[in-house]
Order: C-alpha cells, then structure tokens, then sequence
C-alpha cells in the first residue's frame, strides 16, 4: 500500500459553508452589510423550517413523499436552527464582554 504525498491528495471543498451573497447588494467598497447577511441569514433559515413542516404535513397526509426526503429536510432545518443559536449566543456573549469593559 503506497502512501501519497499530502500536495497530492485530493482536497477538501468547503463551498458550502461560504455565506451566500446572492440577492444582496454590495456597499461602495464591494463588501455586504451586516443587516442584509442577516435578515438573509434568518431568511434562509425561515424557508428550511418552512420546507420542513410543508414535507411533514405531505407525509402525513398520505401523499407521495419519500421518508427519507422528509427526515434530510428535518435534518437540516435542525442544523440551521442549531447554528443560527450559536450565533446568537457568541453574539450575546461578546456584547456581554463589552459592556463590562471600563472605558
């Protein structure tokens, strides 16, 4: 069994967890302001959950939905709203370290 050198094996693609900008419109100096990456954010969150409970309502209704389109679907509305917490709780954490900063 022959081991590859590093700069030879295949690299990872982390494409996915790039923010998407798409649909937003860049300041002057071509960067994206915080309030449109996050009402785009909890946008994108919101569509997931949305996603999620319309494939819950089809399952049990009966109509054709695979379980396991629905279960990816749950999955995934689950991380997002898991990572939209962290978020939310680095952000209270750090607003806490400066208001008790002395000026």
């Amino acid at each position: 069994m022959a081991i590859q050198q590093i700069s030879q094996a295949p690299s990872a693609s982390f494409s996915g967890l790039s923010p998407k900008t798409a649909g937003t419109a860049p300041s002057a100096n071509g960067s994206v302001s915080f309030s449109d990456l996050l009402k785009q954010s909890v946008n994108e969150l919101n569509k997931q959950q949305n996603n999620s409970d319309n494939m819950i309502t089809k399952l049990s209704n009966g109509e054709n939905v695979d379980l396991y389109q629905v279960m990816v679907a749950v999955q995934k509305a689950n991380l997002s709203m898991q990572a939209a917490l962290e978020v939310r709780n680095k952000a209270v954490e750090g607003y806490k370290e400066m208001m008790q900063m002395q000026v």
